[in-house]
């Protein structure tokens, strides 16, 4: 059994990035729990930040059931996360308890500021998490987690690299669901925000599923478009080449370095392929 921890800024982001392979990891019998570092009380155009994070940890533990994994949501309100001391001291701690084999997380190059400085917080956890007079109270792990970057199409000062892409079509379906109880933001917020129209969502929980399909169908197969050589790698050239959704990740230097075995190990399916 493997422990992975995914540690994204919002209540969603996990979902979205990682929320395949999480089906995949749980299925296999992995243990894996989210985090999300704010509690997402901002993400919203009419409601007021209480009522909203109260919604957003509802909307979480809802999706945790889908997936099958443990969800926790802190306490830094949306827009505000910062990486002071305090918050890399806490994040050490939380990663030793959970002593995991594997932490995904954003990339520091990223458009919204809690995605930048949640990479930036887990990179200042890194190799900390293994120094026994730092954080002494909770016992020291003795190895580095592997640590990879969730996928991201920002080219500046460099463009992600696909170290490991996974199919995830087998259990698309399940992300599809665990996004579907995000409702305050895949049917209000980022309708509102990202693709104005928001008088065009459906009111009906199954035309609602539907409506975020067609409208986000694109966006989410876009990593096994872009990785696409990484998959036929990994899967062989006709496998390979007839995947659409895909979850991709590259291996930062900032945590253990995996060898092949260990790599195949940690993410599903990475046997090498084979026509």
């Amino acid at each position: 059994m493997k422990k992975i921890l995914v540690i994204g800024a919002h209540p969603d982001d996990c979902d979205i990035y990682a929320g395949g392979c999480a089906a995949l990891w749980s299925d296999r019998g992995d243990q894996v729990s989210f985090i999300s570092m704010t509690n997402g009380n901002a993400g919203h155009h009419r409601e007021a930040p209480d009522k909203l994070e109260k919604r957003r940890r509802e909307e979480a533990k809802r999706a945790a059931g889908v997936l099958k994994v443990s969800y926790e949501i802190l306490g830094h309100d949306d827009g505000c996360l910062v990486p002071s001391l305090e918050n890399r001291l806490d994040l050490i701690r939380r990663v030793r308890k959970s002593a995991p084999d594997l932490i995904l997380t954003h990339r520091p190059n990223d458009y919204h500021p809690d995605h930048r400085y949640t990479s930036t917080l887990v990179q200042d956890a890194a190799y900390m998490v293994t120094v026994p007079l730092v954080c002494p109270e909770v016992p020291h792990l003795e190895n580095n987690p592997v640590i990879a970057y969730l996928f991201d199409e920002f080219t500046r000062p460099a463009p992600f690299r696909a170290d490991v892409a996974v199919d995830i079509d087998s259990v698309a379906e399940r992300k599809w669901r665990a996004l579907d109880c995000h409702e305050s933001q895949f049917y209000e917020w980022l309708a509102y925000n990202m693709r104005p129209g928001t008088e065009n969502v459906p009111t009906e929980a199954g035309e609602r599923l539907l409506w975020l399909q067609n409208t986000w169908g694109e966006i989410l197969e876009r990593p096994a478009e872009s990785c696409r050589q990484r998959l036929v790698e990994t899967y062989g050239s006709a496998h390979g080449a007839g995947v659409t959704f895909a979850e991709a990740f590259e291996l930062s230097e900032f945590g253990g370095q995996p060898g092949k075995e260990e790599l195949s190990a940690l993410f599903p399916g990475q046997a090498p392929g084979a026509d």
